[in-house]
């Protein structure tokens, strides 16, 4: 970037940076997202609600399916099944 644009740029900086932090949170939050083991965790507190009475049967099942279909996904595009 020579002088001249970096002079004319240089009110976009803080625009830039916002952008940088709203990637990183984005990429953080997706790897959280897609973490076999936060996954595993969840459907062990679905299970232990279930068992607990705190949601219903129907509520856990919904949730059981949308995790175990996120598990498959992450396991599948890390490259094999995790166990």
């Amino acid at each position: 970037m020579g002088l001249i644009t970096g002079l004319l740029t240089l009110p976009l900086a803080p625009v830039r940076g916002v952008v940088w932090v709203a990637e990183q949170v984005h990429e953080q939050a997706a790897c959280e997202l897609n973490d076999p083991a936060v996954i595993r965790r969840r459907l062990m507190a679905v299970e232990a609600a279930r068992q607990a009475g705190t949601i219903s049967e129907e509520d856990a099942a919904r949730q059981e399916e949308e995790l175990v279909r996120r598990l498959w996904a992450a396991t599948s595009s890390a490259g094999g099944l995790e166990v």
